[in-house]
């Protein structure tokens, strides 16, 4: 029997904890020094010794255990910027707006209307309308910021388990629509391509400038990828 403690006060459930049964996490920075620092090739973290190897035969890098509180305190450093993986279908993506202080939750929201606290939800959350105004509003600590979770298997090793990806990226955010469309054309488990861009532009006053973002893109039907 499973306890239920949390379904008469959910907002006790300790932050960062979901009901799925994930193996792993995906991450595509890290903190040196309590500064976040992009990285170029991905960054898996897990529990499992096991799930850790066949991590690091896969991408490269070794395992190595950290000082972490968190289950996933096993860290791998790979060699992998772009990885095949499967998404279950549009339900594999989910995407909403927040804003914390700390370790808690002033702000959550779809972008138009509330989606907690309950006595809010479905008001106008009095987000500004335009993207440049809502960037604005995050950098400053005033609005929210995306909130991006993506489950997946590593199609390499389907049966290795599910890993999640957990994103505050923007410009991933702006074709979450596309990805989504994507995904509901496949109709099905999809086989898609995780990577770690390099972007690189020089603005109108001669500044260069150069970031790392996230990118998925559907590739086919993973039925049909077996098939191949």
């Amino acid at each position: 029997m499973a306890l239920r403690i949390f379904e008469t006060d959910p907002d006790a459930m300790p932050k960062g904890t979901f009901s799925d049964d994930t193996v792993g996490r995906f991450h595509s920075g890290r903190s040196v020094n309590n500064v976040l620092e992009a990285l170029a090739e991905w960054k898996v973290t897990t529990g499992d010794p096991d799930v850790a190897a066949a991590i690091a035969q896969l991408m490269g890098g070794t395992p190595e255990e950290t000082e972490s509180t968190s289950e996933n305190f096993i860290e791998i450093l790979t060699e992998t910027k772009r990885i095949k993986v499967v998404l279950s279908g549009p339900d594999a993506i989910s995407s909403d707006m927040k804003l914390w202080n700390g370790s808690n939750l002033i702000h959550h929201c779809d972008g138009v209307e509330f989606l907690s606290p309950e006595e809010d939800k479905g008001k106008a959350c009095g987000c500004p309308a335009l993207m440049e105004d809502r960037k604005a509003a995050a950098k400053s600590k005033r609005g929210p910021s995306p909130s991006i979770s993506v489950l997946f298997r590593i199609a390499e090793d389907y049966d290795l388990g599910l890993f999640r990806f957990q994103t505050g990226s923007w410009k991933l955010a702006e074709v979450l629509h596309e990805i989504g469309n994507a995904l509901d054309k496949v109709g099905g488990e999809a086989l898609a391509e995780l990577s770690i861009e390099l972007v690189e532009y020089t603005t109108k006053r001669g500044r260069d400038v150069s970031y790392f973002k996230p990118v998925i893109r559907v590739l086919k039907s993973w039925n049909d990828a077996i098939a191949d």
